[in-house]
């Protein structure tokens, strides 16, 4: 079985090759392009392919992979909302992806998100560096006591409930499906938790229901002074409302791993160019916005995990076995 793997990095390809011994039988290409309309026909004489979050895969990109006989694409990664599934179905092409790799690597880095954004920690490393040991523009605020919304309570939702419960916080939140066993936090309405949280984190995923769930209403009803991240989908985000609300002082700090506009460059050095949109450089302009590129989940165990799992996909399919992780339209 023959697999192309878009849009591959080093440590992608550092990552699968140490497990490849262990599945006979699958033959995987390694490229650097993304897949696009204009690379899709790069799949031609392969069987399946394998995908990021921030791949194209729409209805264009689709239609080509059937006429090139394309019956499978792994997804390496848990969000499929780029993934035309309805058109996948109809070609019977199978979309398997990673549920979950490491909850505990994302929600790390959504608190270190927090801790960075509001003790200005990015900062003060630049001001120690040019000997500059003044406190002025550092000041924080404590976490001991004040209270932690958290919006999706998957797995990384709970991880993050967890390190927020440690830290001395009062957890609350939203979830369209709450687990009513859980003893460390307590379920509110959206609107309560948007009015009573000191920190907003969200973890859910971008879907119809979801996406821009915060926006100038959601945004008008938070406390003066809250600290928002947001280590899941860009989409749920109106950025322009954001950058709205940041000028307004409504937010101390805000944390950010994704944004809207992230997928044409994530992942990508884009040091030399000059970016056709402002909203990034907006955003980086305000001195209590910290942003980072996507990389919650970055650790060699999320890394291995997600290996392994796309590999068992891979090979479920090739062997006709059970599609544990097969997303239904």
């Amino acid at each position: 079985m023959k697999i192309l793997f878009y849009g591959a990095k080093n440590y992608d390809e550092q990552f699968f090759q140490k497990l490849f011994p262990q599945y006979p039988g699958m033959e995987f290409t390694f490229i650097e392009a993304n897949i696009y309309p204009e690379t899709a026909s790069l799949a031609q004489g392969y069987d399946g392919i394998c995908a990021f979050v921030n791949a194209d895969l729409g209805t264009a990109v689709i239609e080509k992979l059937h006429e090139y006989g394309i019956r499978l694409i792994l997804m390496r990664c848990a969000g499929y909302n780029n993934v035309d599934l309805e058109t996948a179905k109809k070609y019977g092409i199978k979309i398997l992806r990673v549920p979950g790799y490491s909850p505990e690597a994302v929600a790390e880095h959504a608190m270190a998100l927090v801790l960075t954004a509001n003790r200005h920690t990015h900062k003060a490393y630049i001001k120690c560096r040019e000997n500059n040991f003044a406190l002025s523009g550092l000041m924080g605020v404590n976490l001991y006591q004040k209270t932690a919304g958290i919006i999706g309570t998957g797995k990384i939702g709970l991880a993050m409930a967890r390190i927020c419960k440690g830290f001395g916080m009062n957890v609350i939140a939203y979830d369209l499906y709450p687990n009513k066993e859980l003893d460390f936090l307590k379920y509110v309405s959206l609107d309560e938790l948007l009015s009573s949280s000191d920190l907003i984190s969200l973890h859910c995923p971008l879907t119809e229901e979801t996406k821009h769930i915060i926006r100038e209403e959601t945004i008008a009803k938070m406390k003066d002074g809250v600290i928002l991240v947001n280590t899941s989908r860009g989409g749920l985000i109106k950025t322009d409302d954001l950058i709205s609300g940041i000028r307004d002082h409504k937010f101390f700090a805000v944390g950010l791993d994704v944004y809207e506009e992230e997928t044409d460059f994530v992942y990508e050095d884009m040091s030399e160019r000059i970016l056709q949109s402002s909203t990034i450089q907006r955003l980086l302009s305000f001195p209590n916005v910290t942003m980072t590129s996507h990389q919650g989940f970055f650790t060699e165990e999320a890394l291995t995990n997600i290996a392994e799992t796309t590999l068992q996909n891979a090979r479920a399919f090739m062997n006709g076995e059970e599609l544990k992780n097969e997303v239904l339209s």
